[in-house]
């Protein structure tokens, strides 16, 4: 037996501005499953993670929310936790970067740096907001790539040809805050001397820390050479002031990155566990960030050098994942394939997802892409066809016709041997992160199983009756595979493990599967999974074109209703919310003259049976009855809305839903909830009117 390992693991802190999606959890899956596995293997592993409170981004937010940025944080926080606890993210510990701990790193590190003559001031021309009287972070001026003349890019990169460039250097810049074009003022700033660590990153990176593709990456960066680093921000701005710079305060990538060891401080504080043990520059143990590709360069060259430069130790590994893509394309609010973590969970059992995120994953930075009808199928088939099969084919005859005992040996010895032999290859890749080839042989295995069990044929034994005993044997045998199914999924599927452990009557235990259960008493099986049905899919899918519609609809004043069509020609539901995001491309005057607005009067309004948002609503345009069905069963009962009349797009192509066909759509306005209002035109308007 191997000597026991002592890891600590950290996944990205979370922006606390918004919801977590299913593109954010990738990530937290991924880790909770490196953590789950290693102490499935006996070996002790902190998971740790923290909102990620700072920046002028959270600021504009609750001033626009009219509440405090601690109010927002706080709120956004419990909303956080209580999605991935939902999600079955294990942390032992979820923190927040807006902590005493946090302040107490970000102002001890910097001071350490300073001192070592690792961080100097100077004055650059930075863009100002006139209107706003501020000085706008990267993210908060678009602008045209000065590489390529890509528009509406962010003053940091360009996303179409993977440019960076300083943001003064934009073409036709516009402040995302007032929407003023921005002027360059002079400022003056902290930087934290990156090139001063050249050689040690350089030597760091040779050395296996990083994934290759992440490393050649990376080299670019030292052919151009290592450039200081930017690590203040003028007043007003939402975060830590620095120590010896009244109206200076650290960039949030500064004292983001310390929220990983706050967090795991405050764990410490909470159950005494030693500190330095983990951080130290000597420490033995072993220390892991799980990352999205797109923050790579801040994690293995800026996080690197501040942690050396300050005296600390600096990480075993960081491992970068790639992006999420929903049915092959980036995730669309309009296609309903941008869906909350919340979204998913009313509908479906977080199981699944965790499943086959792990099918998918690998220990490179390749992108990922959850199609929904492969997840359906793959689900049905691997957890409910193959895996839970084993056990519902087997526990029925042991618990009726032997009274719950499994027999005292079993029949094929060999090919349980094989399997618990199989479970070191598994192990090997569930280490390497290499979660799908684990997954296949987990399925593999899964394959013997249902082979044997359909060559014995049980259900064809019971009914001779001097071969009960092979019945017997044959169903422990099935019922020990079954076993070893589940201590290799337990990992990713804690609750369906739980729930095994309750009906074998054991604990799973990857040390202890050589051993099979014999002369052993098991409960009554009671169903551990069920099949995904395809409404439940299309439920979901809806639900979040409808949750975009609403949510956004809080974020903007409305907008002319011809405007907000064409902004949501591609939205399915039967109501638009009249303001969803800023238009991203133009249309031509040919394209809008297309869309028919018409007064409606609502005929008849009715519940859907089965949705919790929707009405079924019956327009009378003129010379025609429309049907609708409507998001807006939060604001309206049926019959306060019969009579009135709403704008609707007459010329929108019917769409088939899972309760009817939907012939139109509505238009709506509000914040949303029960402030959610169809727009009544003038008393002097008519049904089939058009909108001008």
């Amino acid at each position: 037996m191997t000597d026991k390992r002592n890891i600590l693991v950290t996944s990205a802190l979370p922006y606390a501005n918004g919801p977590i999606h299913l593109g954010h959890l990738v990530e937290y899956i991924q880790t909770d499953i490196w953590a789950r596995f290693q102490r499935l293997r006996g070996n002790t592993c902190y998971y740790v993670c923290a909102d990620d409170a700072h920046g002028t981004p959270i600021m504009l937010r609750a001033r626009q929310d009219g509440i405090t940025p601690e109010q927002l944080i706080a709120t956004t926080k419990k909303e956080h936790e209580t999605d991935f606890a939902d999600f079955l993210i294990g942390f032992d510990n979820y923190y927040s970067t807006h902590s005493d701990e946090n302040r107490d790193f970000a102002s001890s590190i910097y001071l350490k740096l300073r001192d070592e003559g690792h961080i100097h001031t100077r004055t650059i021309k930075q863009a100002y907001d006139p209107e706003a009287e501020m000085f706008l972070p990267d993210r908060f001026i678009k602008g045209s790539c000065p590489k390529c003349g890509a528009e509406d890019q962010y003053g940091d990169n360009c996303e179409v040809c993977g440019a960076t460039y300083d943001p003064t250097e934009l073409n036709n810049p516009v402040s995302a805050v007032s929407g003023a074009t921005p002027v360059k003022k002079d400022s003056e700033q902290y930087f934290f001397k990156l090139s001063d660590f050249s050689g040690m990153l350089q030597q760091w990176l040779k050395q296996g820390h990083v994934q290759t593709e992440v490393a050649n990456k990376l080299d670019e960066w030292f052919e151009e050479g290592l450039k200081d680093w930017d690590i203040s921000r003028n007043a007003p701005y939402w975060g830590f002031e620095i120590p010896d710079a009244p109206g200076k305060y650290f960039y949030v990538w500064m004292d983001a990155p310390m929220g990983y060891m706050a967090s795991f401080k405050n764990l410490c504080d909470k159950q005494g566990i030693n500190f330095d043990d983990y951080w130290a520059a000597d420490s033995k143990n072993e220390l892991y960030h799980f990352i999205g590709k797109d923050i790579a360069r801040f994690h293995t060259l800026f996080w690197p050098a501040v942690l050396d430069g300050a005296g600390y130790r600096k990480p075993s590994a960081v491992f970068c994942h790639g992006f999420l893509t929903v049915n092959g394309q980036k995730m669309s609010k309009s296609r309903g394939t941008f869906i909350k973590a919340r979204t998913y969970l009313d509908n479906l059992n977080p199981e699944y997802l965790r499943y086959y995120y792990t099918a998918k994953l690998s220990s490179g930075v390749d992108d990922i892409d959850l199609n929904l009808e492969d997840f359906m199928q793959r689900v049905n088939s691997d957890l409910v066809g193959k895996v839970v099969n084993i056990a519902s084919r087997c526990a029925g005859f042991i618990t009726k016709k032997f009274d719950g005992q499994l027999s005292a040996q079993l029949p094929e010895t060999g090919l349980y041997n094989e399997m618990v032999a199989a479970g070191d290859k598994i192990a090997e890749h569930f280490e390497n992160l290499e979660y799908n080839k684990a997954v296949r042989e987990i399925m593999a295995q899964a394959d013997k199983a249902n082979v044997y069990i359909d060559e014995n044929k049980p259900w064809v034994l019971i009914k001779e009756a001097d071969r009960k005993a092979e019945v017997q044997a044959i169903c422990t045998q099935g019922l020990n595979m079954f076993c070893l199914l589940m201590t290799w999924l337990k990992p990713i599927l804690p609750v369906t493990a739980e729930k095994s452990e309750a009906f074998l009557n054991t604990e799973l235990s990857w040390t202890g599967i050589s051993q099979p259960l014999l002369s052993h008493s098991i409960n009554k099986f009671k169903p551990l999974l069920t099949r995904i049905e395809k409404e439940q899919i299309e439920t979901m899918t809806h639900s979040s074109v409808s949750e975009a519609s609403i949510a956004t609809a809080t974020k903007h004043k409305i907008k002319p209703a011809q405007q907000a069509v064409a902004e949501n020609s591609e939205a399915v539901s039967g109501t638009t919310n009249a303001a969803i995001e800023p238009i991203a491309t133009e249309i031509s005057f040919d394209d809008f003259a297309k869309i028919d607005l018409r007064i409606a009067r609502i005929v008849k309004a009715e519940h859907v049976a089965g949705a919790d948002k929707l009405l079924q609503l019956t327009l009378d345009i003129g010379n025609d009855t429309k049907n609708v069905f409507a998001g807006i069963k939060s604001a309206y009962q049926p019959e306060d809305l019969e009579g009135k009349l709403t704008v609707m797009v007459a010329n929108l192509a019917p769409r088939k839903m899972r309760f009817g066909l939907s012939e139109g759509m509505v238009l709506a306005a509000g914040p949303g909830g029960s402030d959610l209002f169809i727009l009544n035109p003038d008393t002097g308007a008519t049904a089939g009117m058009k909108v001008k």
